[in-house]
């Protein structure tokens, strides 16, 4: 079957295309349905409830077009020269300004945007300017009703979304590219379906009719949706509708009216739909893309240890020495096939990792997503990865009721090391394997325990490949100081906390070794009161002593 054409592909620029002004909506509910995926707020002065209008292109070193309410694509620009803070000065009638920071500091150009009055938004580096219009023009008119009635659909998830519009609109639906491809297809039960969708979906694509072409291009030219009658007295009837960002056409719905027949509200109802379904195919698009699967490849050869760190940071565009966590994510049971369980998480990890960092990015392996996040050594690195953990986890839940669990590993501080990081995932996601029906996210150190049990279960030793913990570090320190917290707590884990047989056993005063156990957990960050903790340390300390007992006596001099 030959292919419609497809329609301009231009950028949408705002009303100067002749396009009917759209239905008005708010900063926030902009940001809302696009979630993390494309935008970051840098300030918002005014709040985010002012309303928004089309984006508009501008070039660096350009006048500002007039445009109340739009949304300026600073395209080209860099938000620290001062050409660039003159125009984000004179764009104070619009609700805000689009710039990518591309590792320059933003302090400058939030003043400029906050003197204005006007949001300064902030775009991945790699997101390209002509998808970022198409996404925003999609998401401004996926507001109201249509947006609030797919609310539930998790991203990129086409078959969940023509489920919904079938419910919705009242028949069975199919989602087309505009070549004829099918994309996805509802499968809601007593929805009367004919030979051509039954060919359509075992084939993947729409069969080949002498009207296609016709009925194709008729889609693509209407403002609105088309009804078409049944070509012969088999088939059934259709309803059909462009889906579209600006004038670039996206795909096509496909709606039969069969019995019961669709009802008075039907074509409203899927020109609402086809709005959401523009968000969800731009962001299936960008999941599309070559070089992110190419990336992705590259990126399960590392996890795995497969590639070493030069050539992992020739593929990934990464510096070798960047330091880096990797994080492994699952669903939490069995309640969902693992594929399209996997299909959707990666889908959201996707998104967080562009909002996360240019260079982050994920891939799947088996029915588990990995992450790796380029972050920096420093205290706070760990929180910001345990928050990312729990957003992906939080917003998995709301969009699609998957529960999800997060085992973020030890930091990598070269990309050699990443093979390491994605192993001690792997142990912190088994240990929670045991908190099925609730959200977990845990870094190494809060499930040391568990982790060691185990590992202990399956080699039979307490050799771990972990980062170093309370016990090691307590052994270095009486080793350099020249106290005894080892041999303190050993005792009192012997004598079940027992302060009285304890301290007996180490000749001491029993307010002094109450002193010392206290010490020793504000030193250590040892919580004896998880029976889990006292067990792992109890064993460590004692397979530590061991160990010492079956040292060779020293030469003597």
């Amino acid at each position: 079957m030959s292919s419609p054409p497809e329609l301009d592909d231009g950028r949408a620029p705002g009303l100067a295309d002749g396009r009917p002004p759209r239905a008005a909506s708010t900063l926030a509910q902009l940001l809302e349905t696009l979630g993390r995926l494309a935008l970051h707020v840098e300030c918002a002065p005014r709040g985010a409830d002012i309303l928004v209008g089309d984006p508009v292109i501008y070039d660096a070193g350009e006048p500002v077009p007039e445009q109340a309410d739009g949304i300026l694509l600073a395209v080209g620009a860099d938000p620290a020269d001062p050409v660039t803070l003159a125009a984000i000065g004179q764009a104070a009638r619009y609700a805000a300004v689009v710039v990518k920071a591309r590792g320059r500091d933003l302090a400058a150009a939030a003043r400029a945007a906050t003197a204005a009055g006007t949001a300064l938004l902030v775009a991945p580096d790699d997101m390209p300017w002509r998808h970022l219009d198409a996404l925003l023009t999609a998401a401004g008119d996926a507001t109201g009703a249509a947006r609030e009635s797919y609310t539930s659909i998790g991203v990129g998830d086409l078959f969940a979304l023509a489920n919904a519009i079938a419910y919705q609109v009242g028949g069975a639906v199919t989602i087309e590219d505009p070549r004829g491809h099918v994309l996805a297809y509802s499968n809601l039960p007593h929805q009367e379906i004919d030979q051509i969708r039954r060919e359509g979906i075992l084939g993947r694509v729409t069969p080949d009719q002498p009207t296609n072409d016709a009925h194709y291009q008729r889609v693509c030219r209407a403002d609105g949706p088309v009804r078409f009658d049944p070509p012969e007295p088999e088939h059934i009837a259709r309803l059909a509708t462009a889906v579209r960002a600006g004038p670039q056409v996206l795909g096509l719905i496909w709606v039969i009216d069969g019995t019961p027949p669709l009802g008075p509200g039907a074509a409203t109802a899927l020109e609402e739909a086809a709005k959401i379904t523009a968000v969800h195919l731009l962001r299936a698009r960008a999941h599309r893309n070559p070089d992110r699967w190419s990336r992705g490849e590259a990126l399960a050869s590392l996890l795995d240890g497969a590639t070493t760190g030069r050539v992992a940071a020739a593929q990934l565009g990464i510096a070798v020495d960047t330091p880096t966590c990797a994080l492994a994510i699952a669903q939490a049971g069995a309640d969902e096939a693992p594929g399209l369980g996997s299909a959707r998480i990666v889908d959201l990890v996707s998104l967080y990792c562009e909002a996360w960092h240019p260079q982050a990015l994920c891939t799947t392996a088996g029915d588990r997503v990995y992450a790796l996040l380029p972050t920096h050594p420093d205290p706070t690195a760990a929180r910001r990865v345990v928050k990312f953990g729990r957003d992906v986890a939080a917003t998995m839940r709301r969009t699609t009721g998957l529960v999800l669990h997060v085992g973020i590993g030890a930091l990598a501080p070269r990309l050699d090391d990443v093979p390491a990081s994605r192993r001690s995932a792997d142990q912190v996601l088994r240990a929670l394997a045991g908190q099925a029906g609730e959200i977990a996210v845990a870094t190494v150190d809060q499930v040391r325990a568990r982790v060691v049990l185990l590992e202990l279960a399956d080699r039979g030793a307490a050799s771990i490949d972990l980062p170093p913990d309370p016990v090691r570090e307590m052994i270095a320190h009486d080793a350099a100081h020249g106290t005894a917290h080892a041999a303190s707590l050993l005792a009192h884990l012997d004598a079940f906390g027992e302060v009285a047989r304890a301290a007996q056993t180490l000749n001491v005063h029993e307010n002094t070794l109450r002193y010392r156990i206290r010490r020793i957990q504000e030193l250590f960050e040892l919580d004896l009161d998880d029976p889990d903790t006292r067990l792992i340390t109890w064993l460590q300390l004692r397979m530590h002593e061991l160990g010492r007992d079956r040292e060779p006596p020293a030469n003597p001099s």
